[in-house]
């Protein structure tokens, strides 16, 4: 059997090309900078222009990694079909009622892309709004992640992405005639917005950065562009929205520290913006508009955790704003949406979130709940505003989605759909649990665990491991189908919810972020130790996995102790990072600096990042079997980061152990977006970890 410790294939030698760089007094080498293709903003518009030297290194990287993974062909072949065997065929969503119709998505059996349609609400025949397998075909990527109708029911928009890129192009269509009023909208965010008029439409500009920069209005009757708002500062995002109430189309700018919103009238949508409150650096705030007044979500006065208040919709200034739900120190609250008769907010505490419904009237709010140790509930605001009916979603990771419409009323709740698991699932076979680990400064980190029932704690079992933290995206414990597939071969499942993200509140994110960056590893080491201390694992028999800055996460503690893993899986992994954020024509990288600091200008934020970056620790050491996945037209996290990291790692490590790099040729950050190809990636990953233990 081929082992990670049996001899290997001869791996790729990239040439060493060594560049000197001098930045703030401190010197680097990088033997490996020529992997950036120098012009890298064409290869994101199009594959095809990556250098040919580049190109044929990548190809023979993946040619390596599929042979030394060669013996797991067949394992891989049977994970896929595990998986897709827990996936309904003919799956759909619960339909969402809008005026006279009902809106869902449906797959039919074999599609990778649903179809989008619609219903008479009071029963009918189906309308076919858009078929999204008929607009994939002939195309190697197809995405088409924002897809929305017209207040009047007349008219359909959506983004659609061919490369992976994330440039989106935006199609309206009139949906009785198939007919397009206007010409596709190119180089846009994706994000967009009819006015309540539905003569209108905002969207967002993406320049050849790659950055969000401009929000325009199109008439849709001659397909004219008006520029509504331009972003002067290259670190901030744009986004547009238009509220439940229809009362407002609201512009917002921000990065991950500050935000400004900008209102326009919903009944005048050629108004100009009215800026609400002035942007504040540490000032972060978000609106919605509850019909006769703006509900806020901010961190204000010292509101670390986040306060909800209010303010006249024609005095929205801070002066103004007056406190609705006051701050409370470790009650996060995530956020809110506002309906005509009630205000419904999502709040958590201790890694678990929780729903809070508060009558408009005065009268007493009430919270919906559950008491499984792990789970997540997300309340989803829905298509109508004046509606006595929300509905939320239930999981945790021993229980499938369930869909329920929440009567506000007669605060009963009506189960909708439960997750079809077509293989069969029986919640009772599997146990939850949630323990936590003691980081060096005191701090608990909350981890979920997922096992078997009666699973014996010996250490004997091999762990995977999950981590993310950062932006202060928490890793909620959501039912996943794949992972039943190592779990049922006697593995044990754990995501540890370390600092970086807002598990336990906004201080959590605070902790793991800019000069504290370096909590996140820890928390994350210290994870794997209390799992081994607990009899959950023990040390080299965990695999540690995480994506994007999760795979900076997985790197880091790989860089830092490399003795506690089995293998890593460092999925688009933000691995060069003291290079990446010095690069400031990169698209994230001014919008990054006050989450990772900002390396150009200040020495203690260089010296920070330089401690942890992974391609920069790199030692001569043994270092366990790794697998590094990207995307050639991600434009978040480049594929030169893993195929330098891979390659460096390669030079440097002592041991026998396979670094081993997969670069998808045809797709960006988020891999395959059909929901079966997706799950050829997981399958991958799944046998690269069986075979780090080695049980492949």
């Amino acid at each position: 059997m081929n082992t990670p410790n049996a001899p290997q294939p001869t791996p790729p030698a990239a040439a060493r090309k060594p560049v000197r760089i001098e930045q703030l007094g401190r010197v680097r080498t990088d033997d490996y900078a020529w992997l950036r293709d120098a012009n890298w903003q064409a290869v994101l518009r199009d594959p095809a222009a990556l250098d040919p030297e580049i190109r044929a290194h990548l190809v023979a990287e993946n040619a390596y990694t599929d042979a030394v993974l060669a013996g797991t062909k067949d394992l891989q072949t049977t994970l896929l079909a595990e998986m897709k065997g827990r996936i309904k065929d003919d799956d759909s969503t619960v339909p969402a009622p809008h005026g006279p119709y009902a809106y869902y998505r449906r797959f039919d059996p074999g599609a990778e892309h649903p179809v989008i349609a619609r219903t008479p609400r009071a029963g009918g025949a189906e309308q076919v709004l858009l078929d999204l397998p008929a607009r994939a075909k002939g195309h190697a990527f197809f995405s088409a992640p924002a897809v929305a109708h017209s207040d009047d029911h007349r008219l359909l928009a959506w983004a659609e992405d061919t490369q992976g890129s994330e440039v989106y192009r935006i199609h309206v269509r009139e949906i009785e005639t198939g007919a397009e009023p206007a010409p596709p909208i190119e180089s846009c965010s994706g994000d967009f917005t009819f006015s309540p008029c539905a003569r209108f439409i905002f969207w967002v500009f993406r320049d050849d950065h790659g950055r969000p920069t401009k929000v325009f209005r199109r008439a849709l009757a001659d397909g004219g562009d008006t520029l509504v708002y331009a972003e002067p500062d290259p670190g901030f995002f744009l986004g547009v929205e238009t509220s439940l109430s229809g009362g407002s189309i609201l512009v917002s700018a921000g990065n991950q520290d500050t935000s400004e919103v900008w209102r326009i009238p919903g009944d005048d949508p050629t108004a100009p913006p009215a800026l609400i409150a002035p942007r504040e650096p540490g000032l972060r705030y978000d609106v919605d508009d509850a019909g006769d007044r703006l509900i806020i979500r901010t961190n204000a006065d010292g509101a670390v955790d986040f306060k909800l208040v209010e303010a006249p919709l024609d005095a929205q200034g801070r002066a103004h704003w007056r406190d609705l739900v006051p701050h409370r120190p470790g009650r996060y609250l995530v956020g809110a949406f506002a309906l005509k008769h009630h205000i419904v907010r999502l709040e958590r505490i201790e890694a678990n979130t929780r729903i809070i419904v508060a009558p408009r009237d005065g009268g007493a709010e009430w919270e919906i709940a559950q008491d499984e140790p792990a789970y997540v509930l997300r309340a989803e605001p829905g298509l109508e505003y004046n509606t006595g009916t929300i509905r939320y979603v239930y999981s945790s990771p021993t229980t499938p989605r369930q869909t329920f419409d929440y009567g506000l009323a007669t605060r009963a709740a009506i189960l909708r759909k439960t997750q079809d698991i077509p293989s069969g699932h029986d919640p009772a076979r599997y146990e939850t649990r949630r323990i936590n680990a003691m980081a060096a400064d005191g701090a608990s980190i909350p981890v979920t665990v997922l096992m078997r029932r009666g699973q014996a704690l010996d250490g004997a079992a091999p762990l995977l491991l999950y981590g993310y933290g950062a932006y202060g995206i928490p890793m909620e414990p959501w039912f996943r189908t794949s992972i039943l597939s190592l779990v049922d071969r006697g593995w044990i499942f754990a995501i540890a919810h370390v600092r970086g993200g807002t598990e336990k509140g906004w201080n959590w994110f605070l902790g793991g972020r800019a000069a504290h960056k370096m909590n996140s590893f820890t928390d994350f080491i210290a994870a794997a130790e209390a799992l081994i201390g607990g009899g959950y694992a023990r040390a080299g028999n965990i695999v540690a996995q995480g994506g994007s800055a999760g795979g900076l996460l997985v790197g880091a503690a790989f860089t830092m102790r490399p003795d506690l893993w089995a293998g890593v899986i460092a999925e688009v992994p933000f691995v060069d990072v003291l290079n990446t954020i010095s690069d400031d024509t990169l698209p994230l990288t001014p919008p990054e600096w006050p989450e990772w600091g900002n390396p150009i200008t200040d020495p203690a934020a260089y010296d920070t990042i330089a401690a942890y970056s992974p391609y920069d620790n790199l030692a001569a050491r043994a270092y366990p079997p790794i697998l590094c996945t990207g995307g050639l037209s991600d434009p978040r996290v480049t594929y030169w980061e893993p195929a330098k990291f891979v390659a460096r790692l390669r030079a440097l490590a002592t041991g026998p152990a396979p670094a081993l790099l997969r670069i998808d040729m045809e797709a960006g950050h988020a891999g395959a977006a059909g929901r079966f190809d997706a799950l050829k990636q997981t399958a991958l990953t799944y046998a690269f970890a069986l075979w780090s233990v080695g049980a492949a």
